[in-house]
């Protein structure tokens, strides 16, 4: 992953006054974009893994020119390196809009990345928002947010959630600035995926962000959240992999590299560890949203279907093949034993062994890699996705539900409708999401700028009126937006999933005894 170029100074650029003091932004092709404005000071030195804290204001005109430094990274099994500006000023902003005249009143879409709760950050090229903010005519802000050790891991003396702190700190920047930049603040849709539609269905359950934003857009939401006790467990086995204990005192002199490190090291360890943090393990990712009772309450499921989110509206879906594309970049397409195959269809499918003989039985025909991958991506993303729904509709609110099944043309078409092949289509970034891998090979067909165009009407049209373009979910018709080359309206397509897991509750994920 890589951030991109810095344009050169434009000192004709356009000149907003925010809150803290005075940036200077660029034109670029019919749009005002400001870039690495802090929304709140370095969470370093005394303020790290505190919560985020104010900026201190500046004098002058202040360049926003080019991206914030990134947060630390662990780049897991991408691997590469994170080219960007040195420095500790992490939480940052980066708005791209139409047209900066506090009297344009634009509807206002925040981004939160995804990464697995451990890499990413708003400078990477997939999220390049031109095509949004131009297309959709609204106001378009990326953040960045602490993940990893810095924001997730469950240590003493310190808030749990860091990085969820961090996005309700920039959604208040938001509603204090974007005014001035042509938005909106009483239309805010925050969208994210993967590890940010997590954020956003956390967002929904956390008091503290109640009110900051008035719509949702959750793509491909993982499922895993982590019991308080857990989550301490694992913060334990990750500092004494550093030599240390799992607190703030003893963390905070540690070099963050040398974190992310001893992360990479607990993520290699971690199915040894399946007795003891049970569906977690297989994860290999010591980082997810944490249920302390505090900053997240309750488990979003729970917070929804008490009423929490009723006022706020909600699309929520996924893609079809979700975990194609994990099994691909692991080398396991076809290559699934069926003593594997058992292992985890005993581990992740509801009800254990009677579980296992369940998914067999509904899928006869599947060889022992396909239903591996359908066990997978239905635990970590369809089911939970789905589940969020229902959970809005349980609890008084509105929710519009899609699944993606147009597949990725790259590597021979094997990938499928895969996990993030959603990022790519939304932004129209066909070549930068992982690298190119979902497209390459291929020359990007005119269905993808077709089903490209689809995703963000469909998307931009919510921000403004809270209606995508298709009915709201309900369990009777259970009528879902199909995204494919030829988009339709139908019920759900996974209905033999959605059957093995109806009335599962998805609960913290626990510490094993």
């Amino acid at each position: 992953m890589t951030t991109s170029e810095s344009p050169a100074p434009d000192t004709d650029g356009p000149v907003v006054r925010t809150a803290s003091g005075a940036v200077r932004g660029l034109r670029e092709q019919g749009l005002s974009v400001f870039r690495g404005i802090p929304f709140a000071g370095p969470p370093v030195g005394e303020a790290r893994f505190r919560a985020p804290r104010p900026v201190r204001p500046w004098d002058g005109v202040r360049e926003a020119y080019a991206f914030g430094p990134p947060p630390p990274q662990d780049l897991g099994v991408q691997g590469g390196t994170v080219t960007g500006p040195a420095g500790d000023d992490w939480l940052t902003v980066n708005v791209w809009t139409p047209e900066a005249d506090p009297s344009a009143g634009r509807p206002v879409m925040v981004w939160i990345y995804g990464g697995s709760y451990k890499m990413g950050h708003a400078g990477q090229p997939s999220y390049d928002a031109q095509a949004i903010a131009r297309d959709g005519d609204v106001v378009v802000v990326t953040l960045n947010y602490r993940v990893g050790v810095e924001g997730f891991l469950r240590l003493d003396g310190v808030p749990a959630n860091r990085g969820l702190l961090d996005q309700v700190a920039a959604l208040e920047w938001v509603q204090e600035n974007i005014a001035a930049f042509g938005g909106d603040p009483g239309r805010v849709t925050v969208f994210g995926e993967s590890a940010g539609a997590g954020s956003v269905a956390s967002l929904l359950a956390m008091p503290r962000a109640r009110g900051l934003f008035r719509r949702a857009v959750a793509q491909s939401m993982p499922g895993t959240f982590f019991s308080d006790e857990l989550a301490r467990d694992m913060a334990a086995v990750l500092a004494a992999e550093a030599g240390r204990r799992p607190t703030a005192a003893d963390l905070a002199a540690v070099d963050p590299g040398l974190l992310v490190a001893a992360g990479q090291a607990v993520s290699a360890k971690m199915p040894q560890y399946t007795g003891r943090w049970g569906q977690a393990a297989p994860t290999v990712t010591p980082y997810a949203p944490v249920v302390d009772g505090d900053v997240l309450p309750t488990t979003p499921w729970q917070a929804l279907a008490a009423g929490a989110a009723r006022e706020v509206d909600l699309v929520v879906g996924h893609n079809r093949d979700e975990f194609r594309l994990f099994m691909a970049m692991g080398g396991m397409l076809g290559r699934i034993t069926d003593e594997r195959l058992m292992g985890t269809l005993r581990l992740l499918a509801p009800g254990g062994e009677a579980g296992e003989r369940a998914y067999r039985a509904a899928f006869p025909d599947a060889s022992p890699s396909d239903l591996f991958e359908r066990v997978q991506t239905d635990w970590l993303f369809a089911m939970p996705s789905l589940h969020l729904a229902e959970a809005q509709q349980e609890g008084g609110g509105t929710a519009h539900v899609y699944e993606l099944t147009w597949p990725a043309p790259g590597s021979g078409g094997v990938l499928g409708a895969c996990h993030a092949l959603d990022v790519a289509l939304l932004f129209g970034t066909y070549g930068a999401v992982l690298g190119g891998l979902l497209f390459a090979g291929a020359e990007t067909p005119d269905g993808a700028r077709d089903l490209s165009a689809f995703f963000r009407r469909a998307w931009t049209s919510f921000a403004h009126t809270g209606d995508p373009g298709w009915p709201a979910y309900d369990t009777e018709a259970r009528l879902v937006q199909v995204l494919d080359a030829q988009p339709r309206v139908t019920a759900y397509p996974e209905e033999r999933s959605r059957r093995l897991w109806q009335g599962h509750a998805f609960l913290p994920l626990p510490l094993l005894p």
